[in-house]
């Protein structure tokens, strides 16, 4: 019997990725006899390799559009590969390029021109990627894509000194987007309230956050948790599994708490993205709000939006005979 070769290509950035998890263990659950490779770039080779899915992973380098070499490496190590169907999860003018230069051109299920397997929806791109995903996946023959809840990053967090009920807060974001940070003295805010209801607040984020972190936690830090650059990515779904709620910025650690089940209250900056197409996808544990300027939402705003996961909690376990 012929050895099926399968393709995903799925290159970044980390929220993109958290997404497309679960079109991935799809793609896996309706090939579980082929071998899968996976296409991605060096930040997302570890997860790749925890999550299971995949038999071998590829590093893209992204060569620049002259740097003849780095395409023919490219091209070599695809073709070596004889992939038979390609899943393309990024859909972009790379992923465009990638379906030319494969010889002999494999099935291809994406927005490629040419793709044998091709979604032509005009309203993709308004839509979250994973419901494009979902749909692509769709015309490919595959079922049932669901969001991955990510109970394979399962590490042990009992020695980071939590005390419940804990709130995880995200005041950074990408350095390259300091519009998507809502302001400090509005976290400063909200820390404020949450101790007050008696909530322990912890702060996530990384090494590049810690400046940003350090002013939120100013004059609090004997009251507040810092895990500023102490946690990695693989351990925040089991932080967040724990949390009461999470409340943050529009980055990969926010977007990880959500789909780990944790209710989550995220703010977005209209400038670079939105709710619609760049939100998790609407379920009843999600609270965002969105403006221009996120000096524009107040922290009475957030804090309404906390309550209402409070209330809810409570319904809950009174639901539940707790």
């Amino acid at each position: 019997m012929t050895q099926e070769n399968i393709l995903v290509i799925k290159l970044g950035a980390l929220g993109d990725f958290i997404y497309a998890l679960g079109p991935m263990a799809a793609i896996r659950r309706h090939h579980p006899h082929a071998k899968i490779s996976l296409l991605t770039t060096a930040p997302f080779v570890e997860m790749a390799q925890d999550c299971g899915y995949f038999d071998e992973i590829l590093v893209d380098s992204r060569p620049k559009l002259f740097d003849l070499m780095g395409w023919l490496a490219l091209r070599a190590a695809l073709n070596a590969a004889q992939i038979s169907r390609v899943y393309d999860l990024q859909n972009n003018d790379r992923t465009q390029i990638y379906s030319r230069i494969m010889s002999p051109k494999p099935e291809w299920v994406g927005v490629a021109k040419g793709a044998s397997h091709r979604n032509t929806d005009p309203t993709r791109k308004a839509r979250h990627a994973f419901l494009g995903h979902r749909a692509t996946l769709g015309i490919g023959g595959i079922e049932n894509v669901e969001l991955d809840p990510l109970l394979w990053m399962n590490r042990d967090v009992s020695h980071l000194g939590l005390k419940r009920p804990y709130v995880l807060l995200v005041p950074g974001c990408s350095v390259q987007h300091p519009e998507k940070r809502w302001p400090i003295e509005y976290f400063r805010t909200v820390i404020g309230k949450l101790l007050t209801q008696g909530f322990y607040p912890v702060i996530l984020g990384s090494k590049e956050d810690k400046p940003v972190n350090d002013q939120v936690l100013r004059g609090m830090e004997n009251s507040v948790l810092n895990l500023t650059a102490k946690t990695a990515l693989a351990e925040i779904p089991a932080l967040a599994r724990g949390a009461f709620a999470a409340i943050g910025n529009d980055t990969g650690p926010m977007h990880i708490c959500a789909v780990s089940g944790c209710p989550v209250i995220m703010l977005f900056c209209n400038q670079t993205s939105n709710i619609a197409v760049h939100g998790p996808p609407k379920s009843q544990d999600v609270y965002a709000l969105e403006a221009m300027n996120l000096n524009d939402i107040p922290a009475s705003s957030v804090w309404a939006e906390f309550q209402k996961i409070m209330d809810v909690t409570s319904a809950r376990k009174a639901g539940s005979g707790m």
